[in-house]
Parts: structure tokens; sequence; C-alpha cells
């Protein structure tokens, strides 16, 4: 009977090269979560770009083999556990808010400006969290929905009052999340007789793994949510469905865009119940939170993203730099941008409810998937970790050119490289005609046999 050593020896021998993907991939993370400035542009791009090929090349070798690439993909995470996030400073916002809500105190009624100013304030660790935020967060309101809320408070609950303590319980929330995904997202690609293994896209994506696991964006948790929504919806279990998927707005607000595709795919009569229970169950959610102030405030708070913040920018950066040759003015040009915008975005999902044939759920994941590509195209800001949304939703579609999107999307952080966090838009320009390229590619050819990632 062979031993557990012949055991060892045979499984290395069948797979040497991905083992050693894994360990290179590991040291690439390693350096990105405890040895790299978010000034240093080119170290930055060169571990990103080289896990990202090195994803592709795992799931190349290893596609079938759900154990290795299940735990690579929580290895990798592993490798960000008590890292400091390095590339956003969000994170400081986000136990400042759960410390809130943890002491009985509504984050959506009180600004950070304020509050430092108080003598005794309860909030642990509260002068490095606020010196942390930045001026620009500690000014304003929370936008950060409920549910979003309450998974802060409870981090700040297990923290042991330390900031790394609360920065490893968020990692923790996250990580169970995109394991959540995995789970959920397989079943949906085999209720839709796609490959399970497309999942793995999502799941050894750097841009997944560095932007969530590591930098604490809860795009993944919203995610998850999601994912378990529309596989209940492939089950026809549509009003549980509508629970889970008032759960996923409750993290974030993006899956507002979709409710009013559920028209055709539910029929009337059933998405008006459909609606009615995101709605009570999303109020619901609001209860613990609501006051006269609260709608103004938050309200105000997300106009603010419409009207006044920009980056990483595709459409809009080629419309500023015409209309500034015509002496437009910036900040007047934003304003008005965004209330545009709102109004296109409006008209696409109604386009895409009233004019698509969303009976099938493929065709409905399909026309979310466009609908949030569009506005992406459209809008002013586009934070990398925006991205992970269309990519998933891609996996149960036939495109694949937000999969290059989350490769190219790494070269916005060029801003990060000066201190006056100016956007390179050669660098832009790049990234946004690489994507449109292949979008074009996929759409004129994808139904030839010449595709370049293959669903199947």
């Amino acid at each position: 009977m062979p031993s557990i050593y012949q055991h060892l020896i045979l499984y290395w021998k069948l797979h040497k090269i991905p083992i050693l993907i894994v360990l290179v991939s590991s040291a690439f993370y390693l350096a990105f979560a405890y040895d790299l400035q978010r000034t240093d542009f080119i170290k930055l791009l060169t571990l990103f770009l080289g896990a990202f090929f090195l994803s592709f090349k795992l799931i190349q070798f290893e596609k079938w083999n759900l154990k290795f690439l299940l735990c690579a993909g929580i290895l990798f995470r592993i490798c960000f556990i008590i890292a400091e996030p390095n590339l956003s400073q969000d994170f400081y916002r986000f136990i400042w808010d759960g410390e809130l809500v943890r002491h009985g105190i509504n984050p959506y009624l009180h600004l950070p400006n304020t509050l430092i100013e108080q003598e005794g304030l309860v909030i642990a660790n509260a002068q490095e969290l606020y010196d942390g935020m930045g001026s620009l967060s500690a000014k304003h309101f929370s936008n950060y929905p409920p549910l979003n809320q309450v998974l802060f408070a409870l981090a700040a609950l297990l923290s042991g009052k330390s900031v790394l303590g609360a920065t490893i319980a968020l990692r923790g929330i996250i990580i169970l999340a995109d394991l959540g995904i995995l789970y959920f997202g397989r079943k949906l690609l085999q209720n839709l007789s796609r490959s399970p293994h497309l999942i793995f896209w999502y799941f050894l994506n750097p841009l997944v793994i560095i932007e969530l696991t590591g930098n604490l964006h809860f795009e993944g948790v919203m995610l998850f949510f999601f994912v378990w929504s529309m596989y209940l919806v492939s089950k026809n279990k549509w009003a549980l469905a509508a629970v889970v998927f008032a759960l996923s707005i409750s993290v974030k607000l993006v899956p507002l865009l979709f409710l009013p595709l559920f028209l055709k795919h539910l029929g009337f009569k059933r998405s008006v119940l459909f609606y009615l229970i995101v709605g009570t169950t999303t109020l619901v959610s609001l209860i613990p939170f609501y006051s006269t102030e609260f709608l103004d405030n938050y309200s105000e708070t997300v106009g603010l993203w419409f009207s006044n913040f920009e980056f990483n920018a595709g459409l809009y950066n080629l419309v500023k730099q015409i209309a500034v040759q015509f002496d437009a003015k910036p900040w007047e040009l934003i304003k008005v941008y965004g209330k545009i915008t709102t109004l296109l975005t409006i008209t696409l999902v109604l386009l895409f409810t009233f004019l698509r044939k969303n009976q099938q759920l493929s065709t409905l994941m399909g026309s979310m998937l466009w609908v949030l590509c569009c506005y992406y195209f459209l809008t002013a800001t586009v934070h990398p970790w925006y991205i992970v949304f269309v990519l998933l939703l891609a996996l149960f579609t036939d495109y694949r050119f937000p999969l290059v999107w989350s490769g190219a999307v790494i070269l916005s952080y060029w801003a990060y490289s000066n201190s006056a966090y100016k956007e390179s838009l050669p660098l832009l320009a790049l990234e946004y005609i690489v994507v449109y390229a292949f979008l074009l590619y996929e759409i004129f050819r994808l139904r030839g046999q010449n595709m370049l990632f293959r669903k199947n």
C-alpha cells in the first residue's frame, strides 16, 4: 500500500507546474500586501500583471480540479490577512462607522469633523481613524447602506478595540462572502448549462483578491447576496430571492439598477410582488437608522458621486477635453454631465426592460451586464473595484471583455504615483481602447470558432 510520502511524490509529479504557479503567485501577493507603496506604479503594475498572467495559467492547467483551485484562492487571500490596505483608505471610515453603530450612534446623522471635536468620544482609536480616512470622507455623512453598517459594527465588536483587529474581522467577512460566491456561482452556472469552472475567473482574479480581500471593499459581500438571489430565481424561488436581493441592495445600491429588468422575466403579477418584497425588506433594514434628517443627508452624500467626483472615466474624459477647448468650466461641466448620465442610464434600463426578451435567465443576466457596463462607460467615476461586478456578470454570459477590463483597469492607479493624484490621460485612453477593442471583437466574432476565452 503506497505511503503518504509516495502519494505526495506522485501528486507533485502530476501537479508540479500548478504548484509552482501557486507558490510564485503567493510571493507576488505577499509583496503586494507588505512591501508595496502605492506611489511605486511600476512595481504595482508588474506584480498585478504577473499575478494576472499566473491566474490565467493556473485555471488553464487545473480548471477541473475544484479542491486545488479552492485551496489556491484561499491561500492567496490569507496572504493579506494582517496587512494594512495600501491602495485605499476607505477602511478607516468603515471602522469609524462600525464604532458609531456599536455605540448606538447613527452614522448618517453625524459628521466625523464634528464628532472628533467632542470630549470623551467613545470611538476606539478615534484620532487614528479620523486621520486615516482623509479630509474628503471626514466632511461628509456616511453613504454606506444599512446592512453594510451592521457588518462594520460586527467587525468593530470583534476588533478587540484595535484597528488591526477590525481589519482582520472585515477581511474575514469578505473572504466568507467570496466563498459563498464560489458556492452559489457554480450552482448558477450549472443551472444555466455553463461550465462551473468559469467561477474561478472571479475567485482567482487578482483584481478581486487585491481590491476586496486586500483593500476591504465590500463589493464581494453585495455580490454574494446577488448571486444567491439569482440562483434562487433560477430555481423559481422568486419570493425568497426578493428578500436576498434586498440584502444585496442593503450592502451596495448598485443592484437597484436591475429591478426593472425582472418585469418580463417574472411577468407582471409576480414582478409586482417581487418589487414589494424587495421594497419592504429594504425599508425594514432602514428602520434602526431612520430619522427626519436621514433621507436628506444620505441623498446629498450619494448625489456627490454623480456631480462632484471623477476617477478613471472613459467617455467623460473625452467630453471634458473637447468641452474645455470651448472654454467650459470643469466644475460646472461635471454637474451637468452627472445629470445627463443619470437620464441616459434610466433610458438604457427602460430600453433593456421593454425591448429585450428577458424571459430567459441567461438573457436577463446579459441585460444586467450591458446596463451596468453602459453606466460605467458613461459615468465620471469608475474605481477599479467597481469592475468586479461586471466581471462576475460576464461569467454567466458569452462575453469576456470584462475579464480584459479587470486587467487593464490597473492602469488607473497611475494617479496614486504622484502627490497631486493627477491622472494620466494616455494610460486611461490605453485602458479604454483595449476594452472597447475587445468588446467589438466579441460582438463581431464571438459566435465564431476563434474565441479567446471559451465558455466550455
